[in-house]
């Protein structure tokens, strides 16, 4: 089964925002360059809104390298698509608590997407707006990394309540993750920066947890973060389970470790009170 997208994008429309039916607050994750957990960030903050009692859903915008359906062990899942008059309605695959969308879903796990922005970006819209979310409380979107077409869409077609930066302490990602976070406070775009989240802070032996080794450095978050004027939300340690859990669809709520959840659910905590208050943590 396979979502035939109109590869057709109308100008005038690009700037009209879209109305999602039923969505509450979005909440965008981004990052200056892979490799840095953005995706991991993303599906354990939308996990842990869901154990939190919020109804949540997670989009993948990483529309030419998915990996949430990977990481929640439903890449051999194809959600239910219906006609409803002339639109296609796409019901979105449900796990932890969570309700996931992904173009990944609509492509084999090897198929590489060969779409120049345009058609990406029109992809996107549609897999927004035909997909039957329900009641939501929390929409996390996961983008991809950078600064290109598909985020610029996102970000002028969503209302946002905000972003949030995920980085890595070293200073060769602090130069890439600047452009984020530049792009957020862009005038012509104005999205909140709820704050900064540090992954692969430091990596602590199993054997030996209150030791602490800064294998990438110290201290980029709390820089990115003051620079900014905004949160360092929290600090991930490195563990290999984190990784171990992801490639077998199983979340940082599954494992022994809980220095990661305690994390989680800090990083949560603050996040939910900024959206509240309509302002940056």
């Amino acid at each position: 089964m396979f979502i035939t997208f109109d590869k057709k994008i109308i100008m005038a429309e690009l700037f009209e925002k879209l109305h999602l039916e039923g969505v509450g607050k979005i909440i965008v994750i981004a990052s200056g360059k892979g490799g840095v957990g953005k995706s991991t960030v993303a599906a354990n903050l939308a996990v842990s809104l869901a154990r939190n009692g919020y109804r949540t859903a997670l989009v993948d915008a990483d529309i030419y390298g998915p990996t949430i359906p990977r990481m929640f062990g439903v890449e051999s899942v194809q959600p239910a698509v219906t006609a409803l008059g002339d639109k296609e309605m796409i019901f979105p695959i449900e796990k932890f608590g969570v309700k996931i969308m992904s173009i990944g879903f609509f492509v084999e796990p090897h198929q590489s997407l060969i779409w120049r922005g345009p058609m990406a970006s029109s992809a996107m819209t549609q897999l927004f707006e035909n997909t039957s979310w329900g009641e939501t409380d929390y929409m996390v979107v996961d983008l991809p990394p950078g600064t290109g077409d598909i985020q610029l869409t996102i970000v002028q077609k969503l209302e946002l309540a905000g972003a949030i930066i995920v980085t890595t302490p070293q200073g060769i990602a602090l130069n890439d993750v600047r452009k984020a976070a530049s792009m957020f406070a862009n005038p012509e775009i104005k999205v909140p920066l709820f704050g900064v989240v540090e992954n692969m802070s430091w990596f602590s032996p199993e054997k030996h947890p209150e030791e602490k080794y800064f294998l990438f450095g110290e201290g980029g978050g709390r820089q990115i973060a003051n620079e900014y004027q905004t949160t360092l939300l929290g600090q991930v340690p490195l563990v290999m389970e984190v990784g171990e859990a992801a490639e077998h669809g199983r979340t940082i709520f599954n494992i022994s470790n809980t220095v990661v959840s305690s994390a989680f659910e800090r990083i949560t905590q603050q996040v939910v009170k900024a959206v509240e208050a309509g302002n940056p943590a």
